[in-house]
This record gives C-alpha cells, structure tokens and sequence, in this order.
C-alpha cells in the first residue's frame, strides 16, 4: 500500500508487488484533481467529514477547533501522495505516513515540504516496520489492496497506543460496487484500469470479524454513497463504500 506467498505479493508481509508498481505510476500526478487520481479528490472531503467527527467524539474534542490532534501523534497507512497526511499535520498531529511505493513518498515528501510541513513520510511495509504508540491510525481505501487481510489489521491494532483511534474506508463486496467501481468507472476512464478487484472487497461484517480478532471495537460506521443529485456522501447505505472507527475496548 499482506503470509503465503503468491505471484506479485512480498513474502511474509502484506504488500503486493503488482498494487504497489501500479500505484507508483500514477504519483506524478497525484495531486491534480483532474488526472488520473481525480476521484480521490473528490472522496477526500467525505472521509475528512467522518474523521473529523471521529476525532471529536473520541477525545471529547472541540468541534469549532483547528487543531483538534495536537499533541498526538498519528499514522497514515497507504498514504499515497499525501492527500490524507497533510490535513492530518494541520490539525495539529505529529504525522507518520507509509506507503508501499517509493515513487508515491517521493512525491509526497515533496509536496509536504513545499507546504511547510513536517511529515515523516516512509516507503514500507505497516507488517515490517514496527511502529507503535500512535493515537491516530488511519487507512483509507487500502485493505482492499493488501495480500493478507488478518496481518494488515494485527499491524494496525500492533501500532495503535491504548486509547487510540482507528479509521478505515474501503468498498464493500456487493454487486453494485462491481457494477459501479470496477465494470462503470474503471471501464469510462473515472478510475485508472486495474485499481480494482472486486473479489478483494470486504464487507463491513467481515471487516468487523478481523477487527475483533485483533482486540479492537467498532465504535461508528457510516456507508459513502454516490446519487446524481449528491455526488458522493455519507449516508446509511454501506452497498457501495464504506467507513468505519474503531478503538480498543474500555
């Protein structure tokens, strides 16, 4: 962004080779909202929108305050170029972010210091790198891209302080996500070709069962849909993408 080792995956990790070289290759243009990644733009806002209210109610925030993660420290897993990392930094987190493509931390590290802002930003691998002790872990639209789904999370929960906080999005494995994400924007061009497969979705009750495994509690989980009149939203319908936060329990 995974413990047998098939075609195109890293053994003993959770990266896939093949994910990782096909998201390098779009880190140039990362961060213009009309080329290849334009749908990440869009999806950002929505995902800041749940993260946001997320934090609040987690840490009893204020929720007119520009800096509600200061003094914590947070963890961007599969970070790409930065789009998630950077308004992490301006609420005020020390931020660590990771990704599987070197070429995606290039671009991000330049991209964060032409913003004036001090990210530590590592290519790897969230199974290798031990990190610990964060407050905030987040993971947006990556678990669907990791070869061992039980490790990716273990990892997660590993890096994550008691009391922390961690929030996932990722599509759901339903016949409307194929039909819209896969065989609809893949197909007209809205999503680069081959950022999908469908059979590596996970639905929210699936996604669950890992995290309990793993010692962590789904605290609130919220459907992104997409209507003509909305664009993409929060709503209750989980059918296409979804978004969840978790913490340890007590």
């Amino acid at each position: 962004m995974a413990n047998a080792t098939t075609s195109g995956e890293s053994a003993g990790g959770t990266i896939r080779e093949a994910e990782a070289a096909h998201f390098g290759a779009l880190a140039a243009d990362w961060w213009d909202p009309k080329g290849r990644s334009a749908m990440l733009h869009r999806l950002n806002p929505i995902r800041l929108g749940f993260l946001r209210e997320a934090i609040d109610a987690h840490w009893s925030g204020d929720m007119l305050g520009v800096r509600p993660l200061a003094g914590k420290r947070a963890l961007d897993v599969g970070c790409g170029a930065g789009l998630l990392a950077e308004p992490l930094a301006r609420m005020g987190a020390e931020v660590t972010a990771i990704d599987a493509a070197e070429e995606s931390i290039a671009v991000a590290r330049d991209h964060a210091a032409a913003g004036g802002l001090a990210i530590d930003y590592h290519a790897g691998d969230i199974a290798a790198l031990g990190l610990t002790g964060f407050d905030l872990i987040t993971a947006m639209e990556v678990i669907e891209h990791v070869s061992d789904k039980p490790a990716f999370i273990a990892a997660l929960a590993r890096a994550l302080a008691p009391g922390g906080l961690l929030v996932i999005s990722t599509p759901n494995r339903t016949i409307r996500s194929r039909l819209l994400l896969v065989d609809g924007a893949e197909a007209l061009g809205m999503i680069p070709r081959g950022t999908h497969h469908w059979s590596d979705f996970i639905t929210p009750d699936e996604l669950r069962d890992l995290l309990t495994a793993a010692g962590l509690t789904v605290v609130e989980s919220k459907g992104i849909a997409w209507s003509p009149g909305k664009g993409l939203h929060l709503s209750g319908d989980t059918g296409l993408n979804y978004i969840l936060s978790a913490s340890f329990p007590g």
